[in-house]
C-alpha cells in the first residue's frame, strides 16, 4: 500500500469508526481488513491543545486538569513549544509530572521550523522526558515557500531530521495546511503536499491530513 492509499483508508475507517452508532454492527474492517481483518477504531480521543491556547496562557495546570477531566485522553501541544523552556515557561519534566498527575498522554507536538532546522537535538531529548512521539512541524516560512528551491529545502531538512531521529524513535511528522494544497508557482503548479510525499522518506516523515483545511481548499479528504 503506498502512502495516499494509507492515508486515505486510515482516514475513511477512522471516520466510519467515529460515527458509527454504538448498536451498529462493525462495518469499519471492510474498508481495509488489512492481512489480518483487524478492523480500525479510535479508543483514545486527543484534544489539540492550540484550542485552549488563551486558557493555558493564564491557568496551565488547571486547563490541563479541566481537558482531562472532560474525558480527553491524550493531547497535542502546539505552537509554544521550546527545546529548554518546555510549554509556557515550563520545563520537559515539569509537563511530564502533570501529565502524568491527570493521566494524560501527549503523543505529539509541534514545533517550529527554525526549531527542526537549529535545535533538533535539543527538541528530541524534551520530546523523550515529556513522552513525545511525534514531533511536527506545522508551518514554513512564506518568504520560503515562493524561492525557486524552497520546498526543495525544506524536504531536505525533514530528511535530515527523521534521520537523526531514528534512534529516538521520533519521527518529523508533516500535518497538511491549507498552503499545501493548493498549487505552487515555485513549484510549477504542482501542490506541496504531493511534492513532500514525493520528495520525503516515508521511513523517515510522516504526513498528516487536516480535514478542516483540505475542505477549506475545496478539496475532499
Amino acid at each position: 500500500m503506498n502512502r495516499r492509499t494509507f492515508i486515505g483508508t486510515s482516514i475513511a475507517a477512522s471516520l466510519a469508526a467515529a460515527a458509527k452508532p454504538s448498536w451498529a454492527a462493525d462495518t469499519a474492517h471492510y474498508l481495509d481488513p488489512g492481512p489480518a481483518g483487524v478492523a480500525h477504531s479510535i479508543d483514545r480521543i486527543g484534544l489539540q491543545l492550540y484550542t485552549v491556547r488563551a486558557a493555558m496562557k493564564t491557568d496551565f495546570e488547571g486547563t490541563i486538569a479541566k481537558v482531562a477531566a472532560t474525558g480527553y485522553k491524550e493531547v497535542e501541544f502546539a505552537g509554544v513549544f521550546d527545546p529548554k523552556g518546555g510549554y509556557f515557561g515550563r520545563s520537559p519534566k515539569e509537563v511530564r509530572a502533570i501529565l502524568d498527575k491527570n493521566s494524560l498522554a501527549a503523543p505529539s507536538c509541534h514545533a517550529g521550523y527554525d526549531v527542526v532546522e537549529k535545535r533538533w537535538p535539543e527538541a528530541l531529548e524534551a520530546a523523550q522526558i515529556v513522552g513525545h512521539s511525534y514531533i511536527i512541524c506545522p508551518w514554513i516560512d512564506e518568504k520560503q515557500r515562493v524561492e525557486p528551491d524552497g520546498w526543495k529545502r525544506a524536504a531536505e531538512l525533514f530528511n535530515k531530521a527523521g534521520e537523526a531521529s531514528k534512534k529516538n524513535w521520533h519521527p518529523i511528522r508533516l500535518p497538511q495546511s491549507l498552503f499545501r494544497i493548493r498549487p505552487a508557482e515555485s513549484l510549477g503548479g504542482k501542490l506541496p503536499y504531493d511534492y513532500l510525499l514525493d520528495e520525503t522518506d516515508p521511513k523517515l516523515v510522516t504526513m498528516e491530513l487536516d480535514l478542516c483545511w483540505i475542505s477549506v481548499a475545496g478539496r475532499t479528504p
